[in-house]
């Protein structure tokens, strides 16, 4: 199994093509958490190759006291977090992409029930305040720790459990027992 922190190793003894095993395995989830931010694909693209760029300048910087993905997400974060104060508003990015992988061929009826939950869902952690979604999405989505969550967020493991404790509160109170919105 190939890892990110084995992979950069390799990259650091001069292996040029470790990296672009870092690459495949956190391009895509680094370049949706930082959309997530700005609210702005081709931005988000742009920032997360700067992010990549980050660690190849800053090569000895990355000290594997943490995972290399939870190092890769805290350097985007602040680049988007840069962005946006630099842009000047903070905008919501909606969660539409963040569909699962569906089994195969599913029903059209299934396919329909699927993007109204989505639907609701998107809008239902709409309404939340921006570090909730942010927690909720680094734990949920991109399945990070609550320790690495907190890093990510500039915050201890027990303001992120209060964080998703208190989204989830909300999210039942929007969704309803259904999962469907009020």
């Amino acid at each position: 199994m190939v890892n990110g922190e084995s992979s950069y190793r390799r990259y650091l003894d001069g292996d040029q093509t470790a990296f672009d095993e870092i690459m495949r395995l956190y391009r895509n989830s680094l370049t949706f958490f930082i959309n997530r931010i700005v609210h702005d694909l081709d931005a988000a693209e742009d920032l997360a190759i700067d992010t990549f760029m980050y660690l190849i300048v800053h090569r000895y910087r990355y000290n594997f006291k943490t995972s290399l993905k939870t190092y890769l997400f805290m350097i985007g974060r602040s680049r988007a977090l840069d962005y946006i104060r630099h842009r000047g508003k903070f905008v919501m990015v909606e969660l539409s992409e963040a569909e699962r992988e569906l089994p195969s061929e599913p029903s059209l009826e299934e396919i329909i029930l699927l993007d109204e939950k989505k639907q609701s869902l998107n809008c239902a952690l709409q309404q939340l305040p921006q570090d909730m979604q942010t927690a909720v999405h680094l734990v949920y989505f991109e399945d990070l720790s609550y320790e690495e969550t907190a890093k990510v967020m500039k915050k201890n493991s027990k303001q992120v459990a209060n964080l998703l404790y208190r989204a989830k509160v909300q999210l039942r109170s929007i969704l309803g027992k259904d999962g469907v919105l009020i």
